[in-house]
């Protein structure tokens, strides 16, 4: 029989138009003959909207987006919950990114309803949502980081001055001024003096009220792509290169800017303690799944995580996917493993006990 797949796609987030890219690119590479797909969007507004059977691969985004009926609720979550219910998904496809989706709270209702999920799960999601928790947590792991400072809204309202003198005590010019809770480079600002940094935190603060100051190096960007659950594998190395000043939201979506580099140029001993790095930083936040792992590698081979992604970028020409590609898995192979690693985790949490007996 062919599985059940629900697609979950869009989302209240900054982040809405690059899930929907995602979910187009994933129709088109799911095999039609093994599963059984339905689209379920979430607007801007998050309203969820469960489609009707996809037929065929989407060949516009416009096609995934559904209009809510006059017979229709306003937010009608009941009635994906009761599409469930009545004939049950075989596994959920979260192909949401930032807030409201990567971040643990759909991670957390898809537990309630005890249904099978692709990637992170609740703990993974909301760690690697929070640059904050998951600096913290590498910390614990012993991984190596670039300097940081943080705060939160308030803070910078009653101290302003106060903080913007510890960032230049303790990290000094140039500065990265990043919302704790977003992806994609959202909200990202480079500052190079003192009133700078002010219009950074600022920008940041209209996207979170946390904060996140890193110390600016001069370094490669080097990303690799984890898989896997309690035993993952690792992808090749790719090179981020941007032809901007640095990798913000145009560059990666927009204007084409960057050059990815695949493989990355690097010396087999950087390349292997990366690869123990993106295991160690994977296991770290609990991973599952999948995760893009980040670092800084300067010129001098001293090797630095910067963050990892629990729900990459996904389209054919992301980061993520492209890596695998290299590494000789195709687009259609990895949707397929990583619902396969959906199943496997969930079988594997069916075999816990919840009574004393």
């Amino acid at each position: 029989m062919k599985k059940r797949i629900g697609l979950l796609y869009g989302g209240k987030s900054a982040e809405h138009e690059v899930s929907l890219s995602t979910a187009k690119a994933v129709t088109q590479a799911l095999d039609f003959n093994e599963f059984d797909i339905y689209p379920i969007f979430i607007t801007l507004n998050g309203e969820w909207r469960v489609g009707p059977q996809l037929t065929e691969p989407a060949q516009t985004i416009e096609q995934l987006q559904f209009t809510i009926t006059s017979a229709q609720s306003e937010n009608n979550i009941t009635q994906f919950i009761t599409a469930h219910m009545e004939n049950p998904f075989d596994v959920i496809f979260p192909l949401l990114h930032g807030t409201n989706g990567e971040d643990g709270t759909v991670q957390g209702f898809l537990e309630v309803l005890n249904v099978p999920y692709v990637g992170n799960g609740v703990l993974s999601s909301a760690a690697g949502m929070d640059k904050v928790v998951m600096k913290q947590l590498f910390e614990m792991a012993n991984l190596p980081q670039v300097p940081y400072e943080y705060f939160i809204r308030s803070e910078w309202e009653r101290q302003k001055e106060t903080l913007v003198k510890k960032c230049e005590q303790t990290l000094g010019y140039p500065m990265f001024v990043k919302p704790a809770n977003l992806g994609s480079s959202v909200g990202i600002s480079k500052a190079a003096n003192a009133g700078e940094l002010e219009k950074a935190v600022q920008f940041a603060l209209q996207y979170d009220r946390k904060i996140v100051i890193e110390q600016g190096i001069d370094a490669r960007e080097i990303e690799l792509a984890v898989l896997g659950n309690d035993t993952p594998a690792v992808s090749v190395a790719g090179e981020i290169k941007p032809m901007t000043e640095f990798y913000d939201y145009d560059s990666k979506y927009k204007d084409g800017s960057t050059a990815l580099i695949i493989p990355a140029p690097l010396d087999e001993n950087v390349y292997a303690h990366l690869v123990e790095m993106a295991k160690k930083a994977f296991k770290a936040i609990d991973g599952a799944g999948l995760v893009r792992a980040d670092f800084f590698v300067t010129k001098n081979n001293e090797m630095f995580i910067n963050e990892v992604n629990t729900m990459p970028g996904f389209t054919p020409v992301s980061m993520y996917p492209l890596l695998w590609q290299h590494t000789n898995v195709t687009y259609p192979q990895l949707i397929k493993e990583l619902i396969d690693l959906a199943l496997e985790r969930h079988t594997e949490k069916q075999q816990l006990q919840y009574n004393r007996d």
